[in-house]
């Protein structure tokens, strides 16, 4: 399999990301990938550093001829999002990721593929190993922990970069130049409760939802994809009052920025209803099944009836507020763009929802190109949950990347683009957290753009890039380097 990815031309960029495949790198984990960076530069004899939040920056001369040109800063995120199928052993933090081709689509074995943003850093290895391509003084710049709160971004001081226009390789739409992306905030609810000891006769029941697609939070919440957390709150909603369903525990959904795949929950209930909650439950299954047929045709909702084994929980009270209030609670996609039709404005990811052991947590991701609109969004959701008497606190605030039109830096990719393939590209936003955003407020008149291969389910274990296009990307990428 390796050697087969190996031969993929461009071999130089393929190469990269095959050695970058077994490099664990996980969000947090990134020492090692930072290592090979700094040995990579090393070698090559190219100025190099990491500086205080984990970012590494390797710089490299012009080509002969081109010392004048315009400085341009390459960028990319080192880190990629942990996602195995449930059948799956992998362990992010220690094992490589397994690749193998299908038909013209690289992809992994059961895991996320992490050519989200590998694919990008790899070409931006290649371009600094390759002595034969034309470009002015380049600065590459590799960013830490971009998948779960930024930190790199956030944390590069100010004037670090040398560069005066950047292309950032974090895009998955091939033939797709991008000049704008949603800003976003993580809202974290709380809430501690006392574990009762339920009294008289109950039995179990265990609730277990699968096989859902998932995907990237922002660029996949308008496929209509089902959210795990959400359909098992709706069908905890579906219980009837007098059932007195107490909450155990629940497990559902692992990652702020994947749409939920997996969902489980622990409850208990007076055994006189359990055959009617059984037949409510299989009722709804079916409907649900049918409504997501399409967008997720392996969907599985699963229930059984257990024994109780007398554990603490939230009484019948507590618990029907907190399914009341999850499942009020907004999610996917909110509202269009009026600006940019056909994108996502808001949106809201109903991440995680974890209770156990006398603790409630509730993680949400909201997104939106409107930064007043993600305010609203927000302050709704605090308002949402202090009904049950829950404390939200929001943090990772970052500015959307406001589009410009005008960029000289745009009209010269356009041109570029129509030279090399005879067509012309679109140009669009992102309705995603890119890190042009923050690098463009702390390095202020700063040209952007972003550009990149054709990837599918991002944050999710079906990732895949398509090989054609990452030839058509390498080949815009460098012609617009020597144009420059």
């Amino acid at each position: 399999m390796t050697e087969t990815i190996e031969k993929l031309e461009p071999r130089a960029l393929w190469r990269s990301f095959q050695q970058l495949t077994q490099i664990p790198r996980p969000s947090h984990h990134e020492t090692r990938v930072r290592r090979f960076l700094l040995d990579f530069a090393a070698d090559r004899g190219l100025e190099a550093l990491s500086d205080t939040v984990g970012n590494v920056i390797i710089r490299k001369q012009a080509s002969p001829g081109y010392e004048t040109r315009p400085a341009v800063v390459l960028q990319g995120h080192m880190d990629m999002v942990p996602q195995a199928n449930s059948d799956s052993d992998h362990d992010f933090a220690q094992d490589p990721i397994q690749t193998r081709v299908d038909g013209d689509w690289v992809t992994a074995s059961g895991t996320t593929l992490g050519a989200d943003n590998g694919i990008g850093i790899a070409a931006m290895l290649a371009v600094l190993a390759q002595q034969d391509l034309q470009h002015g003084p380049l600065e590459a710049l590799f960013t830490s922990n971009e998948e779960d709160g930024m930190d790199g971004a956030f944390g590069l001081r100010p004037g670090t970069l040398q560069g005066e226009m950047l292309i950032n390789t974090d895009a998955e739409d091939e033939g797709v130049l991008f000049i704008g992306c949603a800003g976003g905030a993580n809202a974290d609810t709380r809430l501690h409760y006392q574990p009762q000891q339920l009294s008289g006769e109950r039995c179990g029941c265990a609730i277990r939802i699968g096989g859902l697609r998932g995907g990237h939070s922002g660029v996949d919440i308008h496929r209509g994809r089902a959210n795990a957390v959400a359909l098992l709150f709706r069908l905890l909603a579906a219980a009837p009052v007098e059932h007195e369903l107490c909450l155990q525990r629940v497990d559902a959904g692992n990652l702020r920025n994947a749409i939920p795949r997996e969902a489980s929950a622990q409850l208990a209930l007076r055994p006189e209803h359990a055959a009617d909650l059984e037949r409510i439950f299989d009722s709804l299954r079916r409907e649900i099944s049918a409504e997501y047929q399409v967008a997720d045709p392996a969907l599985a909702i699963d229930f059984e009836l257990q024994e109780w084994g007398g554990q603490g929980a939230l009484d019948s009270v507590a618990t029907r507020q907190l399914i009341g209030a999850v499942n009020a609670c907004p999610n996917g996609v909110l509202r269009m763009s009026d600006a940019m039709p056909g994108m996502v404005e808001s949106s809201n990811n109903l991440a995680i929802v974890r209770v156990g052991d006398g603790e409630i947590e509730i993680f949400n991701l909201i997104r939106s190109s409107v930064d007043s609109a993600r305010g609203d969004i927000c302050s709704r959701i605090a308002a949402l949950f202090a009904l049950i008497g829950a404390e939200t606190r929001f943090d990772g605030h970052y500015p959307g990347w406001q589009a410009d039109t005008g960029s000289g830096l745009l009209a010269l990719v356009q041109g570029v683009y129509r030279e090399t393939f005879g067509a012309d590209a679109s140009v669009s936003a992102i309705h995603a957290g890119l890190e042009c955003g923050i690098l463009g407020a702390s390095h202020p008149g700063l040209e952007m753009i972003s550009f990149g291969p054709t990837i599918r389910f991002p944050h999710s274990p079906d990732e895949r890039v398509n090989i054609p296009s990452v030839v058509r990307f390498w080949q815009l990428l460098t012609g617009v380097l020597a144009k420059l």
